[in-house]
């Protein structure tokens, strides 16, 4: 026989209490749920009430008229539950279902873009890591710096140069020819020139031509620069030439002759100044 007194179960989760009858539990128990917290629960039935052994029947003696036996008081009413205490709520049994792994993992929900344009190849995380050394996706931006690089370099060669001038090792840092002397005036007509062909096969270059003093004081005559030019404009053969007097008088004027031999073929333009730094 089960116990008379109802039950007193409690809810694992939260432990409210609940006074459930015997015969809604059964004999094996069965599942309940706490009508407070909603957590669901096997809950075992009342364990039978442990049975008294029959005592020694005594010796058998004259039979005696029974006598008439009251019969068993009835069981008495469960106590009445506190209005306090939700009853806890007896699940239906549950019907017979396929058994399912208790441990299957969930499949990952499927991922949910703001976006549905939004690609992970065309706008990466500017946190993410890069390796080293990686091309740069911007590259105007690479062309602005290095335009601005060489504005700085080449503003400050122009200053270097305007402050200290070329350097020497530069082909176009000296002149060719010096400026004009003042007072002097050098005269070689191209008409008064004379190139041509010896009989030993090289070539001859005369060059003629005067220096004049044209102001009213008394002036050197600094060194005299020879220079031939090929068909291309560039300088094949130099020389250089004194005049035949080194100083010349207000008004006078002296005479420039020299014989230039095994001068370069292709030398065909003649050009004539002052020699620099002479």
């Amino acid at each position: 026989m089960f116990n008379a007194e109802p039950m007193i179960i409690a809810c694992p989760a939260c432990g409210t209490r609940y006074v459930v009858p015997d015969s809604a539990l059964g004999v094996e128990g069965r599942t309940v749920r706490c009508a407070k917290c909603r957590h669901s629960w096997y809950q075992d039935g009342p364990q039978p009430a442990a049975t008294q052994p029959a005592a020694p029947q005594p010796a058998a003696a004259a039979p005696v008229a029974p006598e008439p036996v009251a019969p068993p008081p009835p069981p008495p009413a469960p106590a009445p539950v506190a209005a306090s205490e939700p009853v806890a709520e007896p699940e239906p049994a549950p019907a017979v279902q396929e058994p399912q792994a208790e441990d299957a993992p969930e499949a990952p929900p499927p991922p949910v873009y703001a976006d549905p344009d939004w690609d992970d190849q065309a706008a990466p995380s500017r946190f993410a890591h890069e390796p080293f050394l990686r091309p740069r996706r911007n590259p105007t931006r690479m062309w602005t710096v290095a335009a601005a690089i060489f504005a700085v370099v080449a503003l400050g060669a122009v200053g270097a140069t305007a402050w200290y001038g070329l350097p020497d090792w530069m082909p176009f840092a000296r002149p060719l020819f010096a400026e004009s002397q003042a007072g002097l005036k050098l005269d070689f007509p191209a008409k008064q020139q004379d190139r041509h062909e010896l009989a030993d096969h090289t070539w001859f270059f005369n060059a003629n031509g005067t220096v004049t003093n044209v102001s009213a004081t008394a002036r050197s005559v600094p060194t005299i620069l020879i220079v031939l030019r090929d068909a291309r404009d560039r300088v094949v053969y130099t020389a250089e030439v004194q005049s035949p007097k080194r100083v010349l008088a207000p008004g006078e004027s002296v005479s420039i002759n020299e014989a230039l031999t095994t001068v370069p073929k292709d030398g065909v333009k003649a050009e004539f100044g002052w020699k620099p730094g002479s």
